[in-house]
This record gives C-alpha cells, structure tokens and sequence, in this order.
C-alpha cells in the first residue's frame, strides 16, 4: 500500500535519552567522562593538582564539638550499654575533628602559595573527592584562602551531595569510579593522604601501584599525614620485613604529622621537581 506524506523526523542518536543511557552507549558515556572534565579544566587554565583524600566521617571541630554536647545531655543519668557507646563514639568523633581542622589548614596554606605562582596555568589546585570531611576540609581550605578548587564527586546508592566549597565551575560527577579515578591521577603531583577508611585506602593503593610500576612518575609525592591513625591501621614495616613490599616500596611514602610539616614537604617537592614543567 503507498503512504502519502513523510515520516517524522527521528531524534539524533546522541539526543535520545533511551539510547544515550542504553549498554550499546556505554563507550560514549565512559568518553563524555574524560572529555568534559578535560575541556572544563583547560577552559580554567588549570595546570595541575595537589590531591587530598581523606574520611567523608570526619567533622569539623565545631560540629564534633556540639554533637557530643547533644550526647552528654541526653545520656544524662543514664548508666546503660548503649549510651555509653554513644558518648564514646562522640569522643571519638571530636579527637578526630583535629585532622579536619588540619586539612583545611594544610590546603589553605598550599592554595596561597600557589596563587603567587601566577594563573598562566594555575598551578598545584587543590583537589578532593567532592564530598563531605576531609574532602569538605580541603576545598573549604582553598576558598578560605580565595583560591579554585576541585571537587570529583561520584554517584553513589546512597546519595553524596557535593560540598558547597568547591569552585563551582570545577565541580564534576562521574558514574564511573575508574574515569574518577583517571582524574585524581591525570593532573596530581602530590596526593595527600589523612585518616579514612575504604575509598581513601582504595585511591592510595592506586596511586602507590602506578608509581610501582611506572605509569606515574616517581617524583610525585605521596604523603601520609597522621602517623598516630595510620602506623594502627597500616603496619608497613611488617610489609617489609616479611617481604611483600621492598624496602625501595617502601621509601615511596612520606609522613607527617603537623601541618607545618606537609606543607614544607609539598612546598620542597613542588619547587624541586615540577615547577619549572612547562604545563600543556
């Protein structure tokens, strides 16, 4: 049978939703998350990076100081189990609003002197995994300090929502977890690592396994703050001793345990190997 008329127009593939979120469109997906941090962070004029990662649980002194507060009162007469739990856990989470405090410190402190650097690129921009804690302390630092910095948010079940530190034109969210992680390695020349658990681990092993291996080089520093969390956590002479990393592995790592410290130790690194790079 001839049909008169014409059929309608039909949508370009990249301007439909169904197949732009389809397993076939996977590869695109996967390319528009290197693409676009990629145009946005040249469109910035940023040069490179100083990442610092750390525990989304850690809070800043005020908040650890008024929660545990909060707990005193209520557990007040009460001699039970649990509120003794409770009042632990608070302790606990005002001991640990020191390395918040700090992080945001240390990326204050870092931020500053990089901004005498010129803008022509912006050099060593702070950068974190865009939520809160630690990462909420590092971008907080910068803005403090008036200068950029980047937030690398992931999606996750359950809902992060990025700090509200982060430049806003700077501020990413990525799907996949190996294209964050490309970007927190693409453009750092220093990861620095405060107290965390899973995800803060996961990027360490990441980044001291490229440097390992040479798909990162060995001038950049990895550098462990807070000897009292993580010599509990991570026993790395044992490693050692027992062989299963090398003495040489070993001396990948650097430590510190006070901001002046880090912050010399980012500052002499930064000077000594990478400030004279040309920046594409």
């Amino acid at each position: 049978m001839k049909r008169s008329g014409h059929l309608p127009m039909p949508d370009l593939a990249y301007q439909d939703p169904v197949f732009m979120e389809s397993r076939p469109a996977r590869p695109l997906r996967i390319l528009a998350e290197y693409i676009d941090p990629l145009n946005r962070l040249r469109r910035a004029g940023v040069g490179d990076t100083i990442v610092m990662f750390g525990s989304a649980r850690v809070y800043a002194r005020d908040v650890a100081l008024a929660n545990l507060r909060k707990v005193q009162r209520a557990a007040r007469g009460r001699r039970t189990g649990p509120w003794r739990t409770k009042l632990a856990s608070a302790r606990s989470m005002l001991n640990m609003s020191r390395y918040y405090e700090e992080a945001r410190e240390l990326s204050r402190r870092i931020t500053s002197w990089a901004m005498t650097l010129g803008t022509q690129p912006r050099r060593f921009v702070v950068c974190s995994g865009g939520g809160p804690g630690i990462m909420e302390a590092a971008n907080r630092g910068a803005a403090e300090a008036g200068g950029s910095s980047i937030g690398l948010s992931i999606q996750l079940p359950h809902e992060q929502r990025p700090n509200p530190y982060i430049s806003p034109e700077l501020n990413f969210c990525f799907h996949y977890f190996f294209m964050r992680k490309l970007w927190f390695a693409q453009m750092a020349k220093a990861l620095i690592v405060f107290p965390g658990g899973f995800g803060t681990m996961d990027e360490l092993w990441e980044m001291l396994t490229l440097m390992q291996t040479g798909k990162l080089a060995s001038k950049h520093l990895i550098l462990i703050y807070g000897r009292e969390y993580w010599d509990k956590v991570l026993n790395w002479r044992h490693m050692v001793h027992t062989g299963t990393m090398s003495e040489a592995d070993c001396k990948l790592l650097q430590f510190a345990d006070t901001v002046d410290d880090a912050f010399e130790q980012v500052r002499r690194q930064m000077e000594k190997y990478h400030l004279a790079l040309e920046i594409d």
